[in-house]
């Protein structure tokens, strides 16, 4: 089977009656899957970001460590896994990678299974950012944290919306946790469904955390009605990751995926 499948689906369903015939085409469903069987990674769908932030975003706003890098010291494809693996050499050196404007969605099921790291400065997530045309405008945007994990505190895993409303610089942020024991030993699948009305986190199928939109609610507080793109990186220290330090001994350290999957209906217009 194709390691990477891009697939339109288009169904259709016919309505008849004694007087007519109608037929009627329902908008096409998009799916894509990378299971990394193909021993390289596949830069007509993945982005490799570089740096630390810098001039824009020193320390990717939250103080973080790292130096992303594309090297194959550090972005890795082996045995049908992606392994973003974290160094320190005198700097600590890590892997980003987006499907911005590559792999753009709007609602759909996320999924991904991954193996994570295990120490004290490991910041590993799978998470979501709008797709703009214009510089992103952060927390009135959006952000969706599908997986958040931080090493001094290794088995909770966190799923998290960042809005206007509802954001860590406020202390507003809708999060919650769910206890995986072997999260460091063992692969896990983490899924995000998303809604035009609703969000759902689940870990092997095992819904953690769910929020749903108000009627009232806006942009400030659902500004999920635009296409978004998936992001994987393992950052290194910064405001949350490296609150209680950074264990060098402990490195190299490896977050390890073993496929990602997105099954979406077409953008739509917010």
């Amino acid at each position: 089977m194709n390691s990477i499948k891009a697939l339109l689906i288009i169904s259709s369903f016919i309505f008849s009656s004694c007087y007519n015939r109608e037929v009627k085409v329902q908008p096409p469903v998009f799916e894509w899957y990378d299971d990394f069987n193909h021993g390289f990674l596949d830069t007509n769908f993945w982005n490799v970001e570089y740096g630390n932030g810098c001039p824009d975003l020193c320390g990717f706003g939250n103080n973080e460590a790292q130096f992303y890098t594309g090297s194959d010291q550090n972005l890795i494809i082996n045995n049908g896994k992606l392994i973003l693996r974290a160094t320190y050499d005198s700097i600590f050196k890590s892997v980003k990678l987006t499907t911005a404007n590559h792999i753009d969605f709007n609602t759909g099921v996320i999924e991904v299974s991954a193996k994570l790291p295990n120490s004290r400065g490991c910041w590993p997530a799978i998470w979501l950012l709008p797709t703009l045309e214009r510089s992103l405008n952060w927390p009135l945007d959006g952000e969706i944290d599908i997986m958040e994990n931080v090493g001094y505190f290794p088995n909770y895993i966190y799923g998290t919306i960042h809005t206007s409303s509802y954001n860590h610089i406020k202390g507003t942020q809708i999060t919650d946790s769910v206890f995986i024991s072997n999260s460091h030993d063992s692969f896990h699948n983490y899924k995000l469904v998303w809604t035009d009305t609703s969000l759902e986190w689940l870990v092997d199928d095992t819904r953690f955390h769910f929020i749903e939109k108000s009627p009232s609610d806006g942009v400030e507080e659902w500004p999920f009605n635009k296409p978004f793109h998936l992001i994987i990186n393992l950052a290194v220290g910064g405001d949350w990751g490296g609150r209680k330090g950074i264990d060098t001994l402990s490195f190299p350290q490896l977050f390890e995926i073993d496929y990602v999957k997105i099954k979406s209906p077409p953008h739509r217009k917010g």
